[in-house]
Order: structure tokens, then C-alpha cells, then sequence
């Protein structure tokens, strides 16, 4: 066995701005993986998040700490042991899996012992604007079953109706990416039961949500911010009814399927969720939709040009990526 370790930044640009409560994106900067193994080539990409202290340097310098364990041959389970939860980490371990699978034969379903992937229900994005600028957005898309609406402190309500009234049938989640207190939820929440709204993504910043701890509101709320791994888990399902399982905050499918399984034996509520990235980010994380209440995965919908042969979407529906893409 051979393996050689390729890894680098690319950047893609948005079709639009991605406007939510922590600022706006008009780019999406990813790490690219690639394991060349005896004509074999298994591809990752991962995000760094500046939310989690990332950047694609940091990444990158992760990366190259650990390419001689790496290229003499390293598992998934060895990475998990000397690497940190995180993009880097996300980017190597699903390289391992597409290696795995283009040496063996089988499709990464194949290898988990599940059926093909097949389309499922995304979400799609309105991203924080006017109620009617929203409301615009959301005529646009709405005939998609499921629709994502980002808030923050500024007025949400106003917001959440624009939409509901420009797609009434569709299953909202109403996202504050931490922009919200207590107060702010517990009067936001009969509103949002009589607006139909489906989940509450993570309305607090993580160092304050403890009061969550007990509370029961008409309106699951699920953690995405406060629970990256399996550690987290015991915490987080006191205070949350769901949680949202990114490879990213994971650090690869590996330790997703695992918190996955874990957060079902506990009862919880499971999204699959995604950083604005490529289709290489989220052909790995259809393995997690799959298994999930909600598919939050249109990040490759943001950008202006995705990597080709990936995943594509119609009515809200998201179709896998074209065979030979990845795993």
C-alpha cells in the first residue's frame, strides 16, 4: 500500500449573499482532501467555521501534523484518537470513507449495510432581509416541503409570518443562530405554535441555555452550536428535544452515525445539517439525512459554481450526486 496525502483550500463564490444573525457570507472557503492509494482516489472536503476558532490555515496546518500517520495508512478510528472534532478532521475522515469504498467495490451505503441513497426533503434557506423581501423569497420556494428561515432579535416574529404567509404549507425551522434570550423565546413561542413552525434551531448562545434545562414548550427546540460530538450528548439532551448532526462539528461520518445512534436511544429529535459548502461536503452527510426527522443540506444551492457531478435539487426535493462522485 501507497497512500499519498493531498490537501487544499478552495473557494467558492455564493450566488447571493448568505445573510444570517452572526454576519453575512459572500464566499464559501473549504478544505480539499485527497488520498491517492494504488490508482485509487478517495476525495473529503470539510469548512472551517471562524464560530469554532477555524480558518482554512489552521485546517490546513491540522492536516499536515498528522499526514505521516496518515499515509502509512491510518483508519477513521485512529484519526478520531489524535485528531480534534472539527473540519480538518471532517475533511480526512471522508476521504477515508470514499477510499474505502473505491477499493472495495461497494458504496459507502453498501458498506453501512443500507439501501442506495435515494432523494429526500432539504430545507431551503431565506436568509435574514425585510419581511418582504422574505416573503419574495419564500413565494419562490414555495412548493418545497420544508423551508429554513433565518432570524434574529430584530423583530423575528414579523419575519416568521412574511414567510408562513408566502408558503403556507410548508414545515418551517426557525433559526436565531444564537441571537435570542430567554425571554425572547418563551414569548416567541405560542407565536410560533400558531404559525406551524416544525422546530427552534438553537435560539440561545451555548453559554446560555442552561435554563433550557426542564423547560417544555409547545415547540421542540433542537441544539445545533451546543453539541459538536458524543461528549456533549448527556448535557444537551436535558436542555433540547433535537439535535442538528453536522460533519463539520462531528469531525467526519464516522463520529456522526455514532452520535446519530446515540441521540436515537435517548429519544432526541435529529436534523443533518451542513456549513455553506460544496456537494463533496454533503453527498458524506446524505448517510445522516437519511437517518433524520430533518434534512438541512442546501449549501451547494448557495453557490455560484459547485463542484460538478453533485447533488442537485427540484421542488425542494435534494437528489444524490452522480455515481462516481463520491463513496
Amino acid at each position: 500500500m501507497s497512500r499519498i496525502l493531498h490537501a487544499r483550500t478552495d473557494r467558492f463564490e455564493l450566488n447571493r449573499p448568505f445573510h444570517i444573525s452572526r454576519g453575512v457570507k459572500t464566499a464559501a472557503e473549504v478544505i480539499t482532501v485527497e488520498l491517492h492509494e494504488d490508482g485509487f482516489v478517495g476525495r473529503g472536503e470539510g469548512v472551517p467555521y471562524p464560530r469554532y476558532g477555524e480558518s482554512p490555515g489552521r485546517a490546513l496546518a491540522e492536516i499536515a501534523d498528522v499526514r505521516d500517520a496518515v499515509e502509512r495508512g491510518a483508519s477513521r478510528e485512529e484519526l478520531a484518537r489524535f485528531m480534534k472534532a472539527g473540519a480538518a478532521r471532517n475533511a480526512l475522515d471522508c476521504a477515508l470513507w470514499d477510499l474505502e469504498a473505491r477499493r472495495s467495490g461497494q458504496s459507502v451505503a453498501e458498506l453501512l449495510g443500507a439501501p442506495p441513497l435515494a432523494p429526500l426533503p432539504t430545507a431551503l434557506t431565506i436568509v435574514i432581509g425585510t419581511p418582504a423581501v422574505m416573503a419574495a423569497e419564500a413565494s419562490r420556494v414555495a412548493d418545497a416541503p420544508l423551508i429554513k428561515v433565518k432570524v434574529n432579535a430584530d423583530n423575528p416574529l414579523a419575519a416568521i409570518r412574511a414567510v408562513r404567509g408566502a408558503a403556507p404549507n410548508a414545515a418551517l425551522i426557525v433559526d436565531p443562530n444564537e441571537s435570542w434570550d430567554e425571554a425572547l423565546v418563551r414569548a416567541a413561542m405560542p407565536a410560533l405554535a400558531t404559525l406551524g413552525v416544525a422546530v427552534l434551531e438553537q435560539p440561545c448562545p451555548t453559554d446560555g441555555d442552561a435554563w433550557m434545562e426542564g423547560y417544555s414548550g409547545p415547540v421542540p427546540i433542537c441544539a445545533d452550536e451546543s453539541v459538536h460530538t458524543l461528549a456533549d450528548l448527556e448535557i444537551v439532551a436535558r436542555r433540547y428535544q433535537a439535535i442538528n448532526i453536522k460533519l463539520d462539528k462531528t469531525g467526519g461520518l464516522t463520529a456522526a452515525l455514532e452520535l446519530a445512534a446515540a441521540a436515537r436511544a435517548r429519544g432526541m429529535g435529529l436534523m443533518s445539517g451542513c456549513m455553506v459548502c460544496s456537494s463533496l461536503g454533503i453527498a458524506p452527510a446524505l448517510h445522516v439525512a437519511r437517518l433524520s426527522d430533518w434534512a438541512d443540506l442546501d449549501g451547494p444551492l448557495w453557490l455560484a459554481e459547485d463542484r460538478p457531478g453533485g447533488v442537485s435539487e427540484r421542488g425542494g426535493i435534494m437528489h444524490p450526486p452522480a455515481e462516481g462522485f463520491w463513496g
